[in-house]
């Protein structure tokens, strides 16, 4: 097949898109499309883009670039009387500051202007309420698709389970997943009234469904891309979705944030996933003939991703993988005063760190670090309890040696939960503290600890020391967590309904900034891990 630089334009530039409600469709009995004429498609993707609508201080990735690359590329489809479509893998939700503090406005009007036909729902959706999530799908203007998502008094999809898009001759089905883990993952507070179901349950009844109504099935989902379907604590995900369920042509997928440079094919399906942020667009072009994908290509297109070389001065430089793609002047125009407003609300100094504290997801959810030990500390001081336990997935970032700002707090801690307490009998103590230091390394449910030395034997928390003193049967004592593990979420104990669990009304991001406030400098001996509690 010729190179990838060839055919296909987007739906909106051929004019040919149609979009259809599930709920309105009956395919027809006979296939519309030419025997032995070639369909020439292009499916362009991203995921987890958590509010990266703006380059970095590096100018890499940003809208604005992906903007000219998309469009781009649909010119050069459109010459080649091609057609395609732009999906998400979802996740558009928490991640940088900017972003959160506006309801990620500017990523949703954004995606507007890049002309995205659909996304899948992924579990940061719900990191808002509700009413949130239904004027983003206002701000964007595309169908936001879960299947398996349901509203829990009606039965029916919270949103639309899928969506059919006329494509030249072709029905294409894009239907929506979302990762069974949501419900652990997803701030419980805001899953009220929303029932998950497992995806590849639901996709056994409704993938044979689509199959008698489009001429290809592609499904976008937020499940994860495990190798070998090996998926370990979390939810089954696109591998075991293929290998369980087949009919489906191509997975777009997020959540795991991997890159995948060649499809994985599974079961006839192709797999495929952009990694995150919007760091590459994933292209992927095929041949439809006679009721077949016959032929294909991929690539993942860095998006000004740049490396660092050695300079003839033996200097350290970053250069782009490829060539510089410019910024697109009309989405700089309408992201600018977004970030302008982030900006100035962020840039405030809060106060001074001696040492790096370490919040990189591939050791926080591994083991104890200092910033794990920094936010509970500062937790249990704010509300004047004994300990202080904090989930590693709700930490996001590192905080880096030297000047602290409001915004490097909010990349730490983005979600806007509340801290909490309760005071609990020894008894209880000991089953919340052997549940929470149970939970699976490798998981954003990893407990970090402050105030608390112990030892888990078979799921069994054993010679618990509050302080340095021995458990005492006969007392009470105060633990705060924020309001997301104590409605549930990772998993946790739900301990909201417990006559003496109170919600303290801080937001866990300005209770670290106030104690980073009163105790700057911070100092590396203060919170260094100490290995209190053995695993």
């Amino acid at each position: 097949m010729p190179s990838t630089q060839r055919f296909f334009a987007h739906l909106a530039v051929a004019g040919v898109a149609l979009s259809i409600t599930a709920c309105s469709v009956v395919g027809p009995q006979q296939p519309d499309w030419e025997a032995d004429k070639e369909y020439r498609v292009t499916i362009l993707h991203t995921n987890d883009h958590h509010g990266r609508f703006w380059q970095n201080r590096n100018g890499e990735y940003g809208m604005a670039a992906r903007k000219t690359l998309i469009d781009n590329i649909r010119e050069e489809v459109s010459l080649n009387e091609g057609n395609s479509l732009l999906l998400s893998g979802g996740d558009i939700n928490t991640g940088v500051p900017e972003s959160d503090l506006q309801d990620a406005e500017p990523d949703f009007r954004g995606m507007k202007m890049l002309n995205y036909d659909a996304m899948a729902l992924g579990n940061h959706e719900f990191d808002n309420p509700l009413s949130v999530l239904k004027q983003q799908q206002e701000w964007a203007g595309f169908p936001f698709l879960s299947a398996n998502i349901l509203d829990e008094k009606t039965g029916k999809p919270l949103f639309d389970a899928y969506q059919i898009f006329q494509v030249d001759d072709l029905k294409v089905a894009v239907v929506g997943f979302t990762t069974d883990d949501t419900v652990k993952l997803g701030n419980p507070e805001y899953l009220d009234g929303i029932k998950i179901e497992s995806p590849i349950e639901v996709a056994k009844d409704l993938i044979p469904t689509l199959r008698k109504k489009a001429d290809l099935v592609v499904a976008v989902t937020h499940m994860g891309h495990y190798k070998n379907g090996d998926h370990g604590g979390n939810a089954p995900g696109d591998v075991a979705l293929a290998r369980a369920v087949p009919g489906i042509d191509v997975v777009v997928g997020g959540h795991s944030q991997n890159p995948l440079f060649e499809p994985d094919e599974q079961n006839g399906t192709l797999i495929l996933q952009a990694h995150e942020w919007g760091k590459y667009v994933g292209r992927l072009d095929f041949v439809y003939k006679n009721g077949d994908i016959v032929d294909y290509e991929y690539r993942l297109i860095p998006v000004n991703l740049k490396k660092k070389i050695k300079d003839a001065d033996g200097n350290s430089v970053r250069v782009f993988l490829e060539n510089e793609i410019a910024q697109d002047p009309a989405m700089l125009e309408m992201l600018t005063p977004f970030q302008e407003k982030g900006q100035a609300e962020l840039n405030v100094e809060i106060g001074f760190s001696e040492v790096d504290f370490v919040g990189d997801r591939s050791v926080v959810r591994n083991e104890e670090t200092n910033l794990g030990n920094l936010i509970s500390i500062a937790m249990k001081e704010k509300v004047n309890a004994d300990i202080g336990i904090m989930n590693s997935g709700g930490i996001r970032d590192n905080l880096e040696k030297g000047t602290v700002t409001y915004k490097s707090v909010l990349k730490v801690q983005p979600f806007g939960n509340m801290v909490s307490y309760v005071d609990f009998t020894a008894d209880e103590l000991t089953e919340y503290l052997s549940a929470a230091a149970a939970k699976q390394a490798g998981t954003g449910a990893f407990a970090q600890f402050d105030g608390v030395s112990l030892t888990l034997e078979d799921d069994q928390a054993t010679d618990i020391m509050i302080n340095g003193e021995a458990l005492n049967a006969s007392q009470t004592y105060r633990i705060a967590m924020n309001n997301y593990t104590a409605s549930g979420g990772d998993g946790y104990p739900k301990i909201v309904n417990h006559p003496n669990y109170v919600n303290s009304g801080y937001v866990d991001a300005d209770v670290l900034v106030e104690y980073i406030q009163s105790h700057s400098p911070l100092k590396a001996a203060d919170f260094a891990p100490d290995g209190a509690v053995m695993r």
